[in-house]
């Protein structure tokens, strides 16, 4: 399993949402450099990062930031927030970003991540952020009326390998990921699925493991210290 620990960008700072919401963002850390560092010393290979400026207003708004450290480190950089379109998908995949996420537009657009992997195969994941079940999309402030499996499931139609999929109820919270809907989604689907939301310590990594996912997303429970970034890699990458 891979660990992917996470910075989230908004005004170009480190900062950390609870439950989706924008008005709860807290700087988390001072240096998004430094902390890419960090991660990368205690053993992960890929980081997560999240454009929230992106998101909410659908184009790149820090992109400068991501690029930077898909070019000055040795993580892999999975990209997700503000890609709307094929030529924001060319140009973060040709700046050194390893995997770009379509979040909204599988959606609003499908026809858009078909032809995203067909011209970059397993480049390309999509997000998947549900309430309840049902899929939220715009940086998480509109609903759809689409089941979070269903969405699933019409994405490997398309020949998507990757899914992150959120509970936005648990972002943020350190309550522990929803296993349950993570569990269903690995069983329906036969492509990575990555957990994301409210994982807290390694405990949860055990069981994201042991629930044979391809990845799991950690931010807060790094940055406030319930989980040991090292420690949980090692378990990750470990046997059985």
């Amino acid at each position: 399993m891979i660990i992917l620990p996470a910075i989230d960008i908004k005004d170009g700072n480190c900062v950390r949402l609870f439950k989706g919401d924008f008005n709860t963002a807290e700087k988390v850390a001072e240096n998004y450099m430094q902390t890419a560092l960090d991660f990368q010393n205690s053993g992960a290979s890929w980081i997560h990062m999240v454009d929230l400026d992106g998101a909410k207003s659908a184009k790149p708004s820090n992109s400068e930031i991501f690029i930077d450290v898909a070019k000055n480190t040795k993580l892999k950089v999975e990209l997700g927030g503000g890609i709307r379109s094929l030529d924001t998908v060319e140009y973060y995949l040709s700046n050194g970003i390893s995997r770009v996420i379509l979040g909204s537009i599988a959606v609003k657009n499908p026809q858009l991540v078909k032809d995203a992997v067909k011209e970059y195969g397993d480049r390309i994941a999509v997000g998947i952020d549900a309430y309840d079940g049902i899929v939220a999309t715009e940086g998480w402030l509109d609903k759809s009326e689409v089941n979070y499996i269903d969405l699933a499931k019409e994405m490997v139609l398309q020949g998507v390998k990757y899914i992150i999929f959120t509970d936005i109820s648990r972002d943020g919270t350190l309550q522990g990921p929803n296993l349950e809907q993570l569990k269903a989604l690995n069983e329906a689907v036969c492509c990575n699925i990555i957990a994301s939301g409210g994982i807290r310590d390694i405990n949860d990594i055990k069981a994201c493991k042991d629930n044979k996912l391809y990845g799991a997303i950690c931010g807060k429970s790094i940055y406030k210290g319930t989980l040991d970034l090292k420690e949980a890699v090692a378990l990750a990458e470990g046997g059985e």
